[in-house]
């Protein structure tokens, strides 16, 4: 007589899913959206909204000081800032928000091993990156543009003139959106190295200010000695810096170098390569880092 089989099938209850299946473009769009939210806390722990809150707020209410002051004072015909300084004005706070931001967005995943999860099935590896690259650099966007929008409505209530607060704004626009692609990318980038929080917005902090530190140190040096030719090319060396050449050579902007002498529009395309090279290469950095991470 032949052996009993122990094989025996058990029915657990699961049912089989008959619906539409969403694809990589739903799931993408998810990814997106629910990293955007996490950036500001939403859908997260009450304690995880305290930081970026306040950081949004400490960005907006010198813009609602700004708006203050200029309504207040008899005769003025224009805001006391211009539109691209203030992103630049408030760069500690940008840094701060990314230096908290990047790494919650990426560092976990990395840390819980969930990014196998995400690539089994259906997203694929240039989906994860461009989801989380968005979401970063669209939070950067909201953080800096909401104050700018708060200027320009008010200079509008102030009754100034609309074109030239108009052309201001859109030059502030585009120069916080430039700002905001690249220090996204520069910070996911940083945030990715480790899979430690920690270690991930020191790292952040450190990419944004030891450069920028050093390059307006040796700015100030060469204009001491009379080398004033010299600081545009420093500027290359420092993603703040970066950024204020742009802005100074294509978009009306006042600059921040010693001398108050920014580049050239010739120097100035060369700003504008080398941003959209830090931002192409970051992109690049991160799908090279989730090959790996995606095994």
């Amino acid at each position: 007589m032949a052996p009993e089989s122990s094989t025996q099938i058990h029915n657990i209850g699961y049912r089989s899913y008959d619906g539409t299946r969403l694809g990589r473009a739903y799931a993408r769009k998810s990814l997106y959206s629910q990293s955007l939210r996490g950036a500001y806390g939403l859908g997260r722990s009450a304690k995880s909204k305290v930081l970026p809150m306040i950081l949004f707020a400490v960005m907006c209410v010198p813009a609602l000081i700004i708006v203050a002051v200029a309504i207040a004072v008899p005769g003025s015909t224009d805001l006391p800032i211009k539109y691209t300084t203030y992103a630049l004005t408030t760069q500690v706070v940008i840094g701060l928000y990314l230096a908290s931001q990047a790494p919650q967005s990426v560092s976990r995943d990395l840390r819980f091993k969930t990014v196998p999860l995400y690539f089994s099935r259906p997203i694929e590896r240039v989906d994860y990156v461009v989801a989380k690259y968005a979401a970063m650099a669209s939070a950067l966007f909201i953080l800096t543009a909401t104050p700018l929008l708060i200027m320009y409505i008010g200079s509008l209530l102030a009754k100034f003139d609309v074109g030239d607060q108009t052309k201001g704004f859109g030059q502030g626009i585009v120069s916080v959106l430039l700002l905001s692609l690249l220090f996204a990318g520069l910070g996911l980038v940083m945030a990715a190295l480790t899979p430690r929080r920690g270690f991930g917005v020191a790292a952040v902090i450190a990419l944004l200010l030891i450069p920028y530190g050093a390059v307006s140190t040796v700015q100030a040096v060469a204009y001491g000695t009379g080398n004033t030719g010299a600081i545009e090319w420093l500027g290359l060396f420092s993603p703040i810096t970066l950024i204020d050449g742009v802005q100074t050579a294509f978009l009306g902007a006042t600059t921040a170098f010693p001398g108050g002498d920014g580049p050239s529009t010739g120097v100035g395309a060369v700003y504008l390569l080398v941003v959209l090279a830090l931002i192409a290469g970051s992109y690049a950095a991160l799908m090279a880092r989730y090959r790996k991470a995606g095994l």
